[in-house]
Parts: C-alpha cells; sequence; structure tokens
C-alpha cells in the first residue's frame, strides 16, 4: 500500500509539474524569427497542420504545446485561413487567439495570370497599404533577400490573390508568391507524365508561362502543351511567338512582323532551338498542369481561330490550310 501510495503521490507530482510547466510556456513570450514576421495559414488547415508549420519556422519548439492549448480551451476548430503579421513578441496564447479571431484590417493584392514581372512590381508599388522595400533594388537584389536561387525573377511568383495587413511589406508578400510557385511546380512535378523532355521543375515553369501566353483558353492548354512537347522531343523550333514579343521588350508596337520573327535573339524561338532561357510570364495552375500533364496528340502544329479557340495540325499541309481559313481568309 505504502507503494502505491507512493506511486500516486509522484504520478500526481509529475502531473502538476508538466501542468506548470505548460502554463509557463504558453504564457511565455516566444521570440520571433523576423520583425515584423509574416506568415500564412492556408485555407483547409487544422489545428496540426497549422502548429506544425509555426514550429517550423521556430515560434516555439514542438507543436504539441499549441495543439493542447487549443484542445483545453476548445478551439481546436475555430482557426483561421488567412494571412497575419506579427510585430512584437508574443505568447502561444495570444497567438491562439489571434489565429482564432481573425483579423478584420487585412486587405488585398491581386497577381494576375499572365503578368509579368514588371507588372507585378507595379501593383505592389502603386498598392497604398503595402510599405515599399524593393523599389529602387534590382531583380537579383530581390531574389537575394527572398532567398530565391534563381537570377532571373520572371515568371517566379504565383499569380493569386494575397490578404495582408496594412503595411506590410513588399518583401513579405514576394516571399509568400515565390513559394507559393515552388510549392505548386513541386507538387505537380512529381505527378508530371513520363518521358517529357523537361529535366527541372524551372523548365517546366518556362513551358508554361509559353502555354499561359498562348491561349486564355483552358481546355486548350493541355492540346497546345502537347504540340510544344512534341516539337521538343522532335528537335523542332517552337516557333512562339509570345516568346519573340517579350524578347523584343519596348521595341514591340502591337504589330508582329516577319521581320521580328527573323531577327534573333535569346526569346526568338524561331531563330534559335530548344526553351528560351527563362519564363516569359507568371503561369497558372491550369498551365502548370497542361505543362506536365500533355496531351496525347500527333498535332506539332496550331492556329488561332480568332474566337479564342485554336486550330490543331498533325502536319504542314493542314496547317497552311488552317492558316488560310481562320487568319489570312479573314483578312
Amino acid at each position: 500500500m505504502q507503494t502505491l501510495a507512493r506511486l500516486f503521490m509522484i504520478g500526481v507530482s509529475l502531473v502538476v509539474l508538466a501542468a506548470s510547466w505548460l502554463y509557463l510556456h504558453v504564457h511565455s513570450s516566444v521570440t520571433l524569427p523576423a520583425k515584423p514576421y509574416e506568415f500564412s495559414i492556408p485555407p483547409g488547415s487544422n489545428l496540426t497542420q497549422a502548429a506544425q508549420q509555426l514550429s517550423d519556422a521556430g515560434l516555439f519548439p514542438t507543436k504539441w504545446s499549441l495543439i493542447i492549448l487549443a484542445r483545453y480551451r476548445n478551439l481546436e476548430s475555430a482557426i483561421k485561413a488567412g494571412d497575419y503579421r506579427l510585430t512584437e513578441n508574443i505568447t502561444q496564447v495570444a497567438l491562439l487567439d489571434y489565429l482564432t479571431q481573425g483579423d478584420p484590417k487585412q486587405l488585398e493584392v491581386k497577381f494576375i495570370e499572365g503578368w509579368t514581372f514588371a507588372q507585378l512590381r507595379k501593383a505592389l508599388n502603386e498598392h497604398p497599404a503595402i510599405e515599399n522595400r524593393t523599389g529602387n533594388l534590382s531583380e537579383q537584389e530581390i531574389l537575394r533577400l527572398i532567398g530565391a536561387s534563381e537570377t532571373i525573377a520572371e515568371g517566379l511568383f504565383f499569380p493569386d490573390t494575397y490578404y495582408f495587413i496594412r503595411d506590410s511589406s513588399d518583401i513579405g508578400i514576394l516571399q509568400r508568391a515565390y513559394q507559393a510557385m515552388q510549392n505548386h511546380l513541386q507538387t505537380h512535378w512529381e505527378t508530371r507524365s513520363a518521358s517529357l523532355p523537361l529535366s527541372t521543375p524551372y523548365e517546366a515553369l518556362i513551358l508554361a508561362s509559353i502555354i499561359e501566353k498562348e491561349t486564355g483558353l483552358k481546355k486548350d492548354r493541355p492540346e497546345i502543351a502537347g504540340v510544344f512537347i512534341n516539337r521538343l522531343r522532335k528537335g523542332m523550333r517552337l516557333q512562339t511567338d509570345p516568346t519573340v514579343i517579350y524578347g523584343m521588350r519596348d521595341q514591340f508596337d502591337g504589330n508582329l512582323r516577319k521581320q521580328d520573327l527573323q531577327t534573333d535573339h535569346e526569346y526568338n524561338t524561331y531563330t534559335r532551338n530548344g526553351l528560351p532561357p527563362g519564363p516569359i510570364a507568371m503561369p497558372g495552375l491550369a498551365s502548370i498542369r497542361a505543362a506536365l500533364n500533355p496531351a496525347e496528340t500527333d498535332a506539332l502544329y496550331f492556329v488561332a481561330k480568332g474566337n479564342g479557340e485554336s486550330q490543331f495540325s498533325a502536319n504542314l499541309d493542314e496547317h497552311n490550310k488552317a492558316v488560310y481559313q481562320y487568319q489570312k481568309k479573314q483578312k
């Protein structure tokens, strides 16, 4: 009996010590990885996922204290998706309140599919509620600040609506958009079709950006991707106008001429084989999926019909007839 009583007292003491430690732990301030610290809880995230995300970011050593605290306060289902900004060190109790109450003052900025990096920067610079820290920086300096390993900023940011709190920095928003693109690329790279002539997710991003600029019609994208994949496999040039236009920069006046197609530069896919050196715009999810899971087709050519759709052809004779029907004849 004495042994049982001793074990009981030890057990009670351990519970009291654990409870005391937990109380002190959740009421002690955690040091932010950076000030201000911005993070996003994706839609559909549950308590465990949110706690793991914040633990991985270094806000606290283990996810379990936040999980236990939320369950104790019956708030495990109350975590709100959204974008958050912390300016001072915060306790886990206050952090849980923040995550469950949300922030009614959140604003938004939209990055549109097909935008260039210049258009994205313009949207950030002109937003009155965003703190501009990158206005005088080069692309390479911006990429270093957000932790990107690439040297070309074009296409690296996922087009979406980003929510933020007033006076959030453009750097924080760019970091989130960059990470979103990396996540989407990696996810779809792992489920890509077999034997694609693409060596890296970055090459897939380049192709996806071309598909994005070639059509706004979602249903045509897989087949357009199939055409480009077929051309890459055969060693044919891609011969896509959007890359030429992108490479012309400010020289493009809205009218693409035969001379422009014949003037060599690194983005001219009429004069050079393979993919251009980098993306030409921000591709959306549909274009990324199409690039990595293209339609099975024997088509090698396509031409715009004039109604948003494309006509696909397996050989040059068919293509020339389609060009005459849908472009030259109409003109």
